[in-house]
């Protein structure tokens, strides 16, 4: 949130060099010649240079300063991208309906423009078989190619083997439009 802004009766300087509500610079004038000319034009004087020699004060509406503010910091937030990587875990025994299950998932991941970090989780003896992962990472890699591509490929890290899919730049750019 940003600071409040001394407004009218809150501006405490003897003197202030007084913008007008053109956006046109008056001059240096006594406080209450400048309280006399915002309330002339019914607008607030808003002290916008605090520390400044002299402050500088606009006559304005002060509403709608700040509403055009809010307004255009929610503008900058909405344009900004979230993008999280999401995950995804396996394992080398999965079924196949629950493969296509995790499958749809990631799909929808990478459609929604977020990079997924696939995992196959190997346990005691399946540890020994690491080409298993390796088939199921191709075989997603696969199955996902119209929308992604492999990003990274590790080998077998631990009890891991792991892979990064990126969404297809032509996604992201129908997504920004």
């Amino acid at each position: 949130m940003k600071e409040r802004l001394h407004t009218n009766k809150e501006i405490r300087a003897k003197d202030v060099r007084l913008i007008g509500p053109e956006g046109k610079q008056v001059g240096v004038v006594p406080l209450k010649l400048a309280l006399d000319a915002a309330e002339a034009v019914e607008l607030d004087l808003v002290e916008v240079a605090p520390n400044a020699d002299p402050p500088v004060a606009k006559v304005m509406d002060y509403g709608k300063h700040i509403y055009e503010e809010e307004r255009a910091e929610r503008q900058v937030r909405k344009s900004q991208r979230q993008t999280g990587q999401k995950a995804i875990r396996l394992r080398p025994t999965i079924d196949d309906h629950d493969f296509d299950t995790k499958a749809s998932h990631a799909r929808k991941f990478l459609m929604g423009g977020h990079p997924v970090r696939v995992q196959v989780m190997f346990r005691r003896r399946e540890m020994r078989r690491p080409e298993l992962g390796v088939a199921l990472l191709d075989r997603l890699a696969g199955d996902l190619s119209d929308v992604s591509n492999v990003e990274a490929r590790s080998p077998m890290e631990g009890r891991f083997a792991t892979m990064v899919l990126a969404p297809k730049a032509e996604l992201q750019r129908q997504d920004a439009e």
